[in-house]
């Protein structure tokens, strides 16, 4: 049975030797530390050497259940993970500790107020968009798409799919904006023929005697 320490920053220039500190004191044997986002799993390789090298009846502790995940599903996930290979998860600044029942109630209280923030902050987001609209006020999303950049390199001569590549965009949006432009000059040549007929019509008309 080995103890395990796990610490994380968000940032570069952010430090860790309290939670290294914290985890010696919590008689960690092994600390593993990195400088990364917790929003994702994703590229923390310090974390995911520890969960491919811990085993039945190890246990792995953190200062604050936010150094191991930032959302519910990857606290969940990584719970889940640890619960499969015997390994109990420990936090040095809240009362968890998976090995036992009023650890894992607690952990799962804290998932439940964790989802339960975050969907009031989903609430509160689409109440104050309605209240702009309403406004007048809400713009949306800004355009990822340059238009007019795409416009330029498709009148020097360059093809949707390298416009795409050079914009590091999707083909899909260069075609979106070039058949706009065919749309709203098709349209404008047509009104132009529409005025040239009615002219023409209205010239004829004239000559027959059918207006004054």
């Amino acid at each position: 049975m080995t103890v395990f320490g796990y610490a994380r920053v968000s940032t570069a220039d952010q430090d860790l030797t309290v939670q290294q500190d914290a985890l010696k004191a919590a008689g960690c044997e092994t600390i593993r530390a990195e400088k990364v986002s917790g929003s994702t799993t994703k590229g923390r390789t310090e974390l995911a050497v520890l969960r491919d090298f811990m085993r039945n009846g190890d246990t792995l502790v953190v200062t604050r259940i936010d150094r191991l995940a930032r959302s519910i599903g990857d606290l969940q996930d990584i719970v889940r993970s640890l619960k499969e290979q015997g390994v109990a998860l420990r936090a040095t600044e809240q009362p968890i500790d998976t090995s036992t029942a009023a650890g894992k109630a607690f952990l799962d209280m804290l998932g439940v107020f964790a989802e339960f923030e975050t969907n009031l902050r989903r609430e509160r987001q689409l109440e104050g968009i309605a209240q702009a609209k309403v406004r007048g006020v809400y713009k949306g999303r800004k355009p990822t798409v340059d238009v007019a950049k795409v416009r330029e390199l498709q009148a020097a001569g360059m093809g949707p799919t390298a416009i795409a590549e050079k914009l590091q965009i999707g083909r899909a949006s260069v075609y979106r904006v070039l058949n706009t432009r065919t749309a709203r000059r098709h349209n404008t040549d047509a009104n132009s023929g529409n005025q040239k007929r009615s002219a023409a019509e209205i010239e004829r008309d004239a000559k027959l005697g059918l207006i004054d």
